[in-house]
């Protein structure tokens, strides 16, 4: 199938006019990159406590609102608004330079807050989501491309490694938090709340953002945006047509997954780099390991919680705990991989991290047997959060050093797309299996492992066509 976007340049591209530059690199926390550093990883920090938060309240929101027709669209809104928001503010950051994406984005993050927040009924719900959605995508893409204009090479594995971070203590108490904040203050307030530290995290970067304007040059939209954004509209409806599906059961279910995936099978390989359904060396393959990657570590996650409780008799909270271990490892991952300076221990990481994502999986899947001790499953999680945390971030840095300056937001915009449409559809996929099984039993986890287990082996596969070279 035919792309619309073109291959990124074979030869390195070019450092962006406005990156600063410097013999001796200082540290994120330290001098003029401090209040930018503390108020990027911030909304990253907040936009991932508002997405895990949520998911604990919106029991009691529907309950509070008669809203359960709708409580499937309040998930799947904001995950198809941020289908367009990536691809909206991948054409802005190139054309315009990222301020002002992340200005908006901001801007409509918190305006789709306070409508939930306030929200008289579950439709407004919904819309609210559907508006905070769009506003992360906008700024989380923007974010990418400010990193490639406002900071050195040198730094850009380590602030990769701070926005992985970023996601650690929101996924260790978000939920607590919001339920806490449910019964004891009323779900409005996990709505109502965050807008009071993303506006200082926003005004924190606004120097940064000012001297980016004043240093990026305008250039003309590429050729071709308007039938990107339209093939984005078609993404969008059908990713959240895939959300829905993958709640419903029976017949019905097959069939909107089924229109779905054809929807998404036309239209999002008309927002990725040419090449990509053939695994082009390069950018193609960049995108193709970190969908797969994501895809891998839901896949298997969502089936972790669901064996430990029924399956080995865990407590829910006892079973959610068990997920730590995923959530600190990949941090402790991103961290290390941002201290190798070796380059061919770098161009390694790809393969062996997608190796150790699947030997966790791999791992994980015998404590479907009670003869495997728990904590056997638990620390071989904390194995596949290691290989995460030397992917992800080694992926997003390679995806600005293989984007020439004009392409830096098309590209980013690529990655995250890839990265959350390969997610939704293995979630949904996941959801129908368990939907297929009356009683989950040993096999239907089995079943969920392996194809996880099969997707980080195919990212380890083509891990040695992350650079270009000569070959398709």
């Amino acid at each position: 199938m035919s792309t619309e976007l073109s291959s990124p340049p074979q030869e390195s591209p070019k450092r962006p006019a406005d990156a600063p530059r410097s013999p001796s690199v200082p540290g994120l926390f330290t001098g003029r990159f401090r209040a930018l550093t503390v108020g990027a990883v911030a909304l990253v920090s907040l936009s991932a406590f508002e997405a895990l938060a949520v998911a604990t309240a919106m029991p009691s929101v529907a309950r509070a609102l008669d809203g359960l027709a709708l409580y499937a669209l309040a998930f799947g809104g904001p995950f198809a608004s941020g289908v367009l928001g990536m691809v909206v503010s991948g054409i802005w950051s190139d054309a315009r330079g990222p301020s002002a994406p992340i200005r908006h984005g901001v801007f409509w993050f918190v305006v789709g807050l306070l409508i939930a927040g306030s929200a008289q009924s579950m439709g407004l719900i919904v819309l609210g989501r559907a508006v905070q959605g769009f506003g992360s995508a906008l700024f989380s893409v923007a974010l990418y491309v400010m990193v490639a204009h406002a900071y050195p090479e040198e730094l850009h594995r380590r602030i990769f490694a701070a926005f992985a971070a970023a996601w650690v203590v929101p996924s260790l108490v978000g939920p607590a938090i919001a339920g806490l904040i449910v019964q004891y203050v009323g779900w409005r307030w996990v709505f109502l709340a965050v807008p009071l530290l993303a506006v200082p995290a926003l005004a924190l970067i606004q120097p940064a953002l000012r001297r980016l304007d004043g240093a990026t040059t305008n250039r003309p939209v590429a050729p071709g945006s308007a039938r990107r954004i339209g093939w984005a509209f078609g993404a969008a409806a059908s990713a959240a047509l895939l959300h829905y599906g993958g709640q419903q059961r029976g017949p019905l279910a097959v069939a909107l997954l089924a229109a779905a995936l054809v929807g998404l099978g036309v239209c999002v390989p008309r927002l990725l780099p040419a090449g990509f359904l053939r695994i082009r060396r390069g950018l193609p393959t960049v995108i193709a390991i970190r969908g797969l990657a994501s895809a891998a570590f839901v896949g298997a996650e969502v089936f972790i919680p669901l064996l430990l409780s029924r399956e080995r008799g865990l407590s829910p909270a006892a079973a959610g705990f068990a997920l730590m271990a995923g959530a600190l490892s990949w941090s402790a991952g991103s961290a290390a991989q941002s201290r190798l300076q070796e380059p061919r221990l770098r161009a390694a990481l790809p393969r062996v991290g997608m190796l150790l994502i699947a030997l966790g999986i791999g791992f994980v899947a015998t404590a479907v047997w009670h003869s495997v001790p728990v904590l056997v499953g638990v620390l071989a999680w904390g194995v596949a959060g290691l290989g995460m945390g030397l992917v992800f971030p080694t992926l997003s840095v390679l995806t600005l050093e293989l984007s020439a300056p004009g392409e830096q937001g098309r590209n980013s915009s690529a990655l995250q797309l890839g990265d959350s449409l390969f997610s939704a559809t293995v979630l949904a996929l996941s959801g129908a299996l368990l939907a297929a099984t009356a009683v989950p039993g040993p096999s239907t986890y089995l079943a969920g492992f392996a194809v996880a287990a099969v997707l980080a082996l195919s990212g380890a596969a083509i891990s040695g066509r992350v650079r270009p070279g000569t070959g398709a």
